[in-house]
Formats: structure tokens, C-alpha cells, sequence
């Protein structure tokens, strides 16, 4: 680390009280992830709705998230990552005890669900944050991978504590849906309170101005390839109303480049994505978005199949399939803690292509290993491991490849391409699973269909492991033979334009 001994002294200070706050903030996060998720009957009951329609809550959420991510991680660059910050998390709290005094309303539950997928811009606001701390003394890349795995450990610690917790305080308040669900509103309003008195501000670069036209192509863009996504798991992949919509979305991104590239200050600056330590980044995101979001319920599907019926599975009761998304949230912690320590080894780069190797191997172990319980716990700690390390990776490597006041949106935006990426997923998966369950038993469609999406995971992390090749050998890395008063003036002479 450069600079005096007390320079680092001072540093490591701030980063760990830092830190220290952004971790319970990212507890938080887990928390609303896994809380919800064992209670969705119960929820569904007390909405007068089936297990079918609540599962709209959720495509809502992840389409809020991929729709304002990109948005208040720009003003987070703009005004302070702090400040945007506490509003994303006042507004999650207001979304969440609405959550509670929903009446019964199904629509007043969809809608606060929806808007609650605010708290999706927590890490890369909190990536930013401790990147601007760590540029300040020329260890921003280095700090950012340390801290990113502690919040990626509280991450998962919070949504195992939120799946453990939910149904034994539903139990001791007499089932009761809204008392239950005052728990994560509760975290979240406390929460609140921690970032306002413990978190300091960043330093954005003055001057700035939002690209309202560059976002509202954007998100129109985004809005219609979610769209028919959505479609192509209601309808099927034969329907007009998948297509059109994806078309259109796609065709929306020439005149958003167009604008761009005008543009003095634009919503996403195309010069800086194309960068071989950017472009890689962002594409790997989208890759692992496919297993990391999309794979999970295939798996919990395949351990509670049962092979006397169906001829393949394992045939578990849900408590063994909790037990297995256990070792996986488990493994995503170990993952997460083992990568800055593997990238001081090897390096960031090295250690970034290793842990897309990690997820491809997982999953392609399924192929031949999955009629033993033994065996899908080996491929999902596999994968696991890779994938903790990506989760935790992946904001820090965008903060470090981005240029002064651009850490925000360039971390946003590797939450954004995952979101699209495991949106993609879970529409292609549900199609090639339908198909192949609603055929004969007998002709092994089932497990075929199952042995599609296993391949899909590992032949996306795969090209994503390809791609990262692409990105310089000594990128991400601190800088070397600069000092930290060195790379503070440079900061203060930065271009503000």
C-alpha cells in the first residue's frame, strides 16, 4: 500500500468504519432477499391470490431493479453516493411497510414488492463508495476487492438469516402475515439510520448534469426486452408478443448510441464501455447473470423430483432442498472471502477468469454427476465458489476500470446486465423445462430439459472466462510507484467536464 505508515493507518480507519456500516446495510439486503421466499404460501393466502400469481411480485421487482439501477447510480456519481443512497433506502422502507399494511390488496403488495427492488442499488452505490475512499491514496482497486467480499458475506449471511428467521416468526405470532412481515420493514427504517450517522459522503466531480434523453431511450429499451421475456414465459417462444417487443428493444439501442456519443455528459459513456478492461466486465455479468439468478430454482426443482416417478432427481423433502441452497449460500461466502486473497497471488484478472472456470465446471458437472446427493453438492460448491467470487468481483473490477466520477454507473451497470441476464434465464429455462416435463415420462425429456439449462450455465460462464482474457494482464491492479499525496493532487487537477 502506498504512502506513510500513518497515511495507512488513517485510511485503514476510515475503510474499516466504512465497512463496518455497509456491512449491515448489505445484511439488510440479504435479509429482504431470503426473508420472504419460505412465507410465499402464506403470503399468497392472506392475498386471496395462488402460488402462480405471486410469482409476479417478482418478475415486477426484478423489472424495477433493471430500470432504476442505472439511473440512481449515475446520480449517485453526480451528488454523492451517500446522499442517493439513503433515498433508495427510504424509499425500499416505505415500500416495505407498505408490505405490511397492504390490506390484502394483491395490487397495493405488487406494487410496494416492485418498488422494494430498490435496495438492488445498494452494492454498486456501496462499491462506489469505498472505491472514491481507496482512490484518494492510489489503493482503490485493492481496498474495493477486500471490502466487496466482507459485503458480499453479509449479503448472504443476511438472506440465510431472513430465510431461518421468517418462518419461526411466523410461528410466534400466531401466523400472522403483516405482524410477520414488520421484521424486514423494521431492518430496513434501522438501517437508514445507520447510513445517515455512520457512512461518510464521496466526492463527486462538480458540474455534472443527467442525461434524461440518454435514459429514457434506455430504459425503454430495457422495459421492452424484459417485457418480452416476460412474454416468452407466459406465451411461449411462438408468439408475436415475445419477439416484437424484444426487436424493438434491441433496435432502440442504435439512436440511444447515437445520443450518447453526442452527448457532453451522457447517461453511459460508450468510449469509456468500450475499454478491453470495461466491455469484458460488463459481458461476464450478464453471462454469470444467467446461472447465478436463472439456475437456481431448475436446481431446487431436480433435488425435489422424485426418481421413482420420473426416473431421475433425487426425490428430497423441502427441508434437504433448504439444507442444499444452505451449501450454496455457504459456498458463495467462501468464494467471496477467498478472491481478494487469490488476486494478491495471482492477479485480478487471473483470479477473475478463474472463478468464471469455477461456475463452468460446476454446472457442467451436472452432466455426468447428478444422481447422488454427494454429487450435486460437489457441483454446487463448485460453482458456488466461482460464483461468490464473481458477485463480489465484478462491481470492483467496473469501479476500478472506470474514470474519476464514473465508479457509480459503471458498477450499476454490471447489476443491470446480471438482472437481464438471469431475466433471459428464467424466461429460456421455464420454456425448456415446460416442454420437457409435459411430454412422456418415459422418453427422458424431463431430464433432458434439465441437462439444457445445466449446459446453458456452464457454456455461458465459459465465454464469459474467454472474454476476460481479453482484459490487460495488470488490470484492476492499485497503481504501483504512486504515492498517495501523488495520486491525491491528480485527483484534485482531474477534468471536471
Amino acid at each position: 500500500m502506498s504512502g506513510t505508515p500513518a497515511q495507512r493507518s488513517t485510511v485503514g480507519a476510515i475503510t474499516f468504519r466504512l465497512v463496518g456500516f455497509l456491512f449491515l446495510v448489505e445484511l439488510t439486503s440479504g435479509i429482504l432477499q431470503g426473508y420472504y421466499v419460505p412465507l410465499v404460501t402464506q403470503i399468497a393466502g392472506s392475498l386471496h391470490v395462488t402460488t402462480a400469481d405471486y410469482n409476479w411480485t417478482e418478475a415486477a421487482q426484478l423489472l424495477v431493479s433493471a430500470l432504476v439501477v442505472p439511473v440512481l447510480a449515475k446520480l449517485g456519481d453526480m451528488v454523492g453516493h451517500k446522499k442517493i443512497l439513503l433515498v433508495s433506502t427510504a424509499v425500499t422502507a416505505l415500500a416495505s411497510w407498505a408490505l405490511v399494511a397492504n390490506g390484502g390488496s394483491f395490487a397495493i403488495f405488487l406494487i410496494a414488492f416492485a418498488v422494494q427492488g430498490f435496495y438492488v442499488v445498494w452494492l454498486p452505490l456501496e462499491v462506489a463508495l469505498i472505491f472514491d475512499r481507496g482512490r484518494r491514496t492510489g489503493t482503490g482497486p485493492s481496498q474495493t476487492r477486500r471490502a466487496a467480499g466482507f459485503l458480499v458475506v453479509a449479503l448472504e449471511a443476511g438472506a440465510i438469516i431472513g430465510a431461518l428467521a421468517s418462518s419461526k416468526v411466523f410461528a410466534a405470532t400466531g401466523h400472522s402475515v403483516p405482524l410477520t412481515l414488520i421484521v424486514p420493514a423494521a431492518c430496513v427504517t434501522l438501517v437508514f439510520v445507520a447510513i445517515l450517522f455512520g457512512v461518510p459522503e464521496s466526492e463527486p466531480v462538480p458540474g455534472r448534469t443527467l442525461d434524461v434523453g440518454g435514459f429514457v431511450i434506455l430504459t425503454l429499451a430495457l422495459l421492452f426486452i424484459t417485457g418480452g421475456l416476460t412474454f416468452l414465459r407466459l406465451n411461449g417462444p411462438a408468439s408475436w408478443t415475445v419477439w416484437v417487443p424484444i426487436a424493438v428493444g434491441l433496435a432502440l439501442f442504435l439512436p440511444f448510441g447515437r445520443w450518447e456519443l453526442r452527448h457532453r455528459d451522457p447517461a453511459i459513456d460508450l468510449r469509456v464501455l468500450k475499454q478491453p478492461n470495461m466491455w469484458p466486465v460488463q459481458l461476464t455479468a450478464g453471462l454469470f447473470g444467467i446461472s447465478v439468478l436463472g439456475a437456481q430454482i431448475p436446481l431446487s426443482a431436480f433435488a425435489a423430483a422424485s426418481p421413482a416417478k420420473v426416473g431421475y432427481g433425487l426425490g428430497h423433502d423441502p427441508d434437504v432442498v433448504s439444507y442444499l441452497i444452505g451449501v450454496y449460500l455457504v459456498s458463495l461466502i467462501v468464494g467471496a472471502v477467498l478472491f481478494p486473497v487469490f488476486s494478491r497471488i495471482v492477479s485480478p484478472r487471473a483470479a477473475l477468469i478463474v472463478a468464471a472456470f469455477l461456475v463452468a465446471i460446476g454446472y457442467l458437472l451436472f452432466l455426468p454427476m447428478h444422481d447422488e446427493l454427494w454429487q450435486v453438492i460437489t457441483n454446487m460448491v463448485v460453482a458456488g465458489i466461482g460464483s461468490g467470487a464473481l458477485v463480489a468481483s465484478l462491481p470492483a473490477a467496473a469501479a476500478a476500470a472506470a474514470p474519476r466520477g464514473q465508479s457509480g454507473i459503471a458498477t450499476g451497470l454490471t447489476n443491470t446486465t446480471k438482472t437481464v441476464g438471469g431475466a433471459f434465464a428464467s424466461a429460456v429455462f421455464g420454456v425448456i423445462l415446460h416442454a420437457g416435463l409435459s411430454g412422456d415420462v418415459s422418453s427422458g425429456t424431463g431430464l433432458g430439459s434439465y441437462m439444457a439449462v445445466w449446459t446453458i450455465c456452464g457454456v455461458g460462464a465459459l465465454v464469459a472466462a474467454a472474454l476476460l482474457f481479453v482484459v490487460p494482464r495488470l488490470a484492476f491492479a492499485d497503481p504501483e510507484g504512486v504515492s498517495a499525496p501523488e495520486v491525491a493532487a491528480e485527483a484534485v487537477a482531474a477534468p471536471r467536464d
